[in-house]
């Protein structure tokens, strides 16, 4: 293991992200199992790329036969391809019309803020303080910004809404709503004092990097109608919670909002690099006539049959409704065992996603080194999670769609053994 760490430096550079404090070198998987070199089975409890599992029969076949048969660039006509794009808009609603695929979150990301800019004609956009939607220069400008950026930037933040750490204390859910939506207020009014105006409002559905909060009731559908009101556009970045992660298609389902452009990344091919951005035909064909967008590996026949095969799986076998069933009763036993330990500030999350925040007993500050010694040792047990969140202090759940009760039940059991040797 050290060898091969020495040589991934070597060849990657040194500074590589790897997870847990003694790596893990992973060489087979089958659905939610992931394999190590030396045979020992983890249970893959964070991947979402693989959302039907990892070495799907159904994406395998489809991916095989199509680059058996055809694959090249997005300018010659091909059936599969404009198929898989229909199909994927009539899982909005009515006024998402038109997809532009890409190959990453990232990509995406960067066509949304960019159509949204030239559709409005204004440069300002607007995200949460604490959210990551990207590595491109642009992108990457709205990760993790905090509260105090320059007065004059064409970036602004807002509190991301949450009801366990509120931004102020002793409000109810209502008055909270409106706090939450006074400092959104304030990022607008920066925008425009500073001539930018308002292009855009882009957040994660469920507010997954800032930890998943439980939001004041009807935040959201406030909050876009804000942004509206003042120009702009609202961008619902669906990379992790949609396909069908929440029980739901889409994370802006569960928080009750209508998005104008809708990005999706990492589940849509299942391992193959696929995204999309949609939007109003208006709007994408706006941005096409500005751009002249084209992407060599995007659109292409094989991301439609692997595309294709993925929504087939998630439909044929009814996932949101396991992702629903499954994920209810995992997070319900969780949050039943939070008197287990002090040291187990919150539960939250939807579906097959799930956050478990974990504090210092004494004081509920956020426990950055116990998170990371909880996933470690779930990983020795055999669990692969990680932590995340705006403090990094909670553990992430995030199982392949096809995670069973059964799975869920084994976790449970190495998740006690791992209160009781850490948290009692």
């Amino acid at each position: 293991m050290a060898e091969l760490t020495a040589r991934r430096d070597a060849a990657l550079g040194a500074g590589a992200p790897l997870f847990y404090e003694v790596p893990i070198q992973i060489v087979r998987g089958d659905g939610v199992d992931l394999f190590d070199a030396d045979g020992r089975r983890y249970v893959d409890m964070y991947n979402n790329v693989p959302c039907v599992g990892h070495a799907n029969p159904r994406v395998v076949e489809a991916m095989a036969r199509q680059q058996a048969t055809l694959n090249v660039h997005s300018r010659y006509l091909h059936e599969g391809v404009v198929a898989f794009a229909e199909r994927y808009a009539a899982l909005h609603g009515p006024g998402i019309e038109s997809v532009i695929l890409s190959c990453s979150g990232t990509e995406a990301i960067e066509v949304a803020l960019r159509m949204a800019r030239f559709a409005t004609g204004r440069r300002g956009i607007i995200c949460t303080d604490a959210t990551y939607h990207g590595n491109s220069e642009l992108v990457s400008q709205l990760s993790r910004v905090g509260r105090h950026l320059p007065e004059d930037s064409p970036v602004q933040a807002f509190a991301f809404p949450e009801t366990y750490r509120p931004i102020a204390d002793n409000l109810s859910d209502a008055e909270l709503c409106d706090a939450y939506l006074a400092d959104l207020g304030r990022a607008i009014d920066r925008l425009q004092a500073a001539g930018h105006g308002v292009a855009a409002l882009i957040v994660c559905s469920i507010f997954a990097n800032e930890g998943l909060p439980d939001m004041p009731a009807g935040f959201m559908a406030r909050a876009a109608q804000m942004v509206r009101d003042a120009g702009g556009l609202v961008i619902a970045d669906e990379v992790q919670a949609g396909y069908a992660r929440t029980g739901k298609w889409w994370g802006y389902e569960v928080s009750g909002f209508a998005p104008d452009i809708v990005v999706t990344g990492k589940p849509m091919g299942a391992g193959l690099p696929l995204a999309a951005t949609a939007a109003s035909r208006a709007l994408v064909e706006g941005f096409r006539a500005r751009t002249r967008y084209f992407n060599t590996f995007a659109s292409s026949p094989l991301q439609a049959a692997v595309g294709m095969a993925v929504l087939d799986e998630i439909e044929q076998r009814d996932l949101r409704a396991n992702v629903a069933a499954v994920g209810t009763g995992l997070k319900e036993r969780l949050a039943q065992r939070k008197g287990a330990s002090a040291a187990i500030g919150d539960v939250r999350g939807h579906g097959l996603f799930i956050g478990v925040e974990l504090v210092d007993p004494a004081d509920g500050s956020p426990d950055v080194a116990l998170a990371k010694r909880t996933i470690n040792r779930l990983k020795d047990k055999g669990f692969l999670t990680s932590n995340a969140g705006a403090h990094n202090n909670v553990v992430k759940i995030r199982p392949p769609l096809v995670f069973s009760h059964d799975n869920a039940a084994e976790f449970l059991v190495a998740w006690d053994e791992t209160v009781a040797e850490l948290m009692a």
